[in-house]
């Protein structure tokens, strides 16, 4: 194998050095990749129903990724966290905010502290600081899929970014809710094994954050007859 450059078990010690992903770890990668895009997707959108899509799209990936890592891994309680999670933030949150966008005057969302170019970059800065911070750590394992791990806390960090600039009531309770979506995201990277009573505390915890923000928004909008939080500055001492 003189011509080709490699010795004769180069090919071997590369593959042995470099093995391909497992099932687990490339749907892992390419479901964090899918999420953090729809996240960046939150905000260019003008229309509080369209952010609304985007959550839900966000939700199904993850709802996704949990069936396969249930089949690679042969951990069935995923299967009954895939439904609930499903049932959840895939159909019973989109409805009930959409019912809420109904009582209000327009679905056009808040503008931002900051113009949409501004924006992105800040979050592209703050992701990606996210994202080699926990390179940084040197978490590792056999089968942890590193690369997911670090794109989960790219999504966190985001979504705070989308909660702090959107000047919307609605805008910040999705940030919330697509945040809790990078957490359960890296729950499933680090601890797919986890009991399921705590996987459903997470998603009872959800529950209750949605009825918070839904009695927010009501209040608000009785109020102020809007959904905008900029008006809230003034109340600052």
């Amino acid at each position: 194998m003189a011509g080709t450059g490699l010795p004769g078990g180069g090919v071997a010690a590369l593959a042995a050095a470099h093995p391909a992903p497992s099932v687990f770890g490339g749907s892992a990668n390419v479901v964090a990749v899918l999420v953090l895009l729809l996240e960046f997707g939150m905000f260019r959108q003008a229309l509080l129903r369209d952010q609304i899509r985007l959550y839900a799209a966000q939700s199904a990936a993850i709802s996704v990724l949990a069936v396969i890592i249930a089949a690679a891994r042969d951990v069935p309680q995923l299967y009954v966290l895939a439904a609930l999670s499903a049932a959840l933030k895939v159909v019973i949150v989109p409805v009930l905010m959409r019912r809420l966008l109904r009582g209000a005057d327009g679905e056009i969302a808040g503008s931002g502290a900051l113009g949409l170019a501004s924006t992105v970059l800040l979050a592209i800065a703050v992701g990606a600081f996210g994202f080699f911070a926990v390179g940084t750590l040197g978490i590792a394992g056999v089968t942890l899929p590193r690369t997911a791990l670090g794109l989960a806390m790219a999504v966190v960090l985001v979504a705070f970014v989308l909660m702090i600039v959107r000047r919307d009531v609605v805008s910040q309770a999705i940030g919330f809710f697509s945040l809790e979506n990078g957490v359960s995201l890296a729950a499933l990277v680090i601890a797919a094994r986890m009991p399921l009573i705590l996987a459903v505390a997470f998603l009872f915890d959800l529950l209750v954050a949605v009825i918070v923000f839904g009695v927010l928004i009501r209040v608000h909008h009785g109020r102020a007859e809007s959904l905008s939080t900029a008006g809230l500055t003034r109340l600052r001492g």
